[in-house]
């Protein structure tokens, strides 16, 4: 790593200090921590910058719940981070829906587990401090550098009040949702996703609450739905005595009404009395399909500032770690064949991407669009009509199968709902040719605007379906 001062020519005593490394990581999240960690283990130079302070790094706030908790990358293994697993017995979903008087159980595919995402952030940051990596906290990135071919090459930033410039042969955007970086990089001639805007984003806010007696739902991660379709409730247990309670809502909704939703819910449960409030904490995070292209000359993003986030769920964190992985291993690509200023040689991370998760994601996000269109007491109806396994499946793969009888049975469930339910299934049918539509992402950049003229037109006829609001 090479550091220098950079002096002005009328002698003044400001000095801009200036840091060269191989790669700028900008944000010490998931994906920033497992694309550093990954950049040194192969023997590079790597600096993290991230805005917050060492103490409150790794500090985000989250749902907590962690799915696909067996499987992590090499750069920063399981066993790395599994002291801050608090909870491994959870092993399915409760969905709550008053409005039907039922509650939905459901199974969660794969290894489930509730994690202290403070100490997590703390054994992300640790196992890539042992890898090599340098850490430069307390530093706001203000701007992006370019060359005159639009290449990023470095970041401007403030580090405890000082001006410091970082250079690099690429640039790693993991600074989250809604990222300084992409409004501050001119993406014109870049295939990088600019169609970016509120309406695609949620707010999230959690307590941490601990209880005098034991729930009774600890093996479980509990939902329900707010007043307003616009979000959900959530209640993950930590342990069976500290709680991670919490909702998520859609950007355009008023934040404090929504607030107060769940004020209300705890307040009305009997297991809450005498609860102690430990920790408040706030983020946006994306309910968005991943982005279309997340590379440009120089310049990748990772994780939610991609979008790598189950747009049902807002679960994000094993995403964003084989994001980040993907990301630094195309770097890495990119810097031995001299060709960080290429987007072809940047364009595999693209398709790990898409076929990892990517596509399921912009399948799922089809539901998201669907509920918009919806009154929430018609799509609780049809949730209560849902056999548990085949939810399931919806929030998690992408897709299921409603063979004739089931639609039969939930005709007979759901009185009343039932052009909701032929909605649905329609709804279904364009997700799925969706899905086959993103498991065809294209090999290069030169079947990239065919690829999305086609995908548009898929979503042209989603929204004639479910006469939602163009999201995109």
């Amino acid at each position: 790593m090479t550091t220098h001062q950079d002096g002005n020519a009328g002698g003044a005593s400001a000095t801009a200090r200036t840091v060269s490394v191989d790669v700028v990581v900008v944000g010490a999240g998931t994906s920033g921590c497992y694309a550093a960690a990954t950049v040194a283990d192969a023997g590079y130079d790597v600096v993290v910058v991230e805005r917050k302070d060492e103490t409150e790094a790794g500090h985000i706030a989250c749902g907590d719940a962690l799915k696909g908790a067996s499987d992590f990358p090499e750069a920063i293994p399981k066993s790395q981070l599994e002291p801050a697993f608090t909870n491994t017995d959870v092993d399915h979903g409760r969905f709550e829906i008053p409005q039907e008087d039922t509650v939905l159980e459901i199974p969660v595919p794969g290894e489930l587990a509730v994690i202290d995402r403070w100490e997590y952030g703390r054994c992300l940051i640790e196992g890539a401090n042992d890898s090599g990596v340098e850490f430069h906290y307390d530093t706001v990135v203000q701007d992006v550098l370019q060359d005159d071919s639009g290449r990023v090459t470095g970041v401007k930033a403030m580090r405890k009040g000082d001006p410091v410039t970082y250079e690099g042969d690429m640039v790693i955007d993991g600074a989250g949702a809604l990222s300084i970086l992409q409004d501050k990089t001119d993406l014109e001639d870049a295939t990088f996703d600019t169609n970016v805007q509120y309406s695609q984003f949620c707010s999230a806010y959690r307590e941490i609450i601990e209880v005098d007696e034991p729930v009774e739902w600890d093996d479980a991660l509990v939902f329900k739905p707010t007043e307003r379709s616009a979000g959900y409730l959530w209640y993950f247990p930590r342990t069976d005595t500290e709680i991670n309670a919490g909702l998520g809502f859609q950007m355009n909704e008023e934040p404090m009404e929504l607030v107060d939703d769940l004020k209300r819910d705890l307040q009305g449960r009997s297991e809450f009395e005498g609860a102690e409030v430990q920790d408040k904490l706030g983020a946006a995070l994306p309910t968005r399909r991943p982005y279309d292209s997340a590379v440009a000359p120089g310049f990748m993003a990772v994780g939610d500032a991609a979008g790598h986030v189950n747009p049902t769920t807002g679960g994000g964190i094993a995403g964003a770690a084989y994001a980040g992985t993907y990301a630094a291993e195309q770097a890495i690509e990119a810097i031995e064949s001299g060709r960080t200023d290429d987007e072809a040689a940047l364009w595999e991370y693209n398709e790990r991407v898409m076929e990892h998760f990517g596509a399921r994601y912009a399948a799922l996000d089809v539901y998201n669009i669907f509920t918009t269109a919806y009154d929430v007491d018609d799509l609780m109806a049809l949730l209560a009509a849902l056999p548990g396994e085949k939810l399931a499946e919806a929030l998690y793969g992408g897709s299921t199968s409603i063979g004739l009888g089931l639609k039969i049975k939930m005709a007979v469930k759901s009185i009343g709902h039932l052009g909701t339910i032929r909605d649905l299934y329609q709804t279904k049918k364009a997700a799925d040719r969706l899905l086959d539509h993103y498991q065809s992402y294209p090999s290069d950049r030169s079947g990239f605007e065919a690829w999305q003229r086609e995908r548009d037109s898929i979503m042209d006829d989603i929204y004639e379906v479910t006469g939602a609001e163009p999201k995109y």
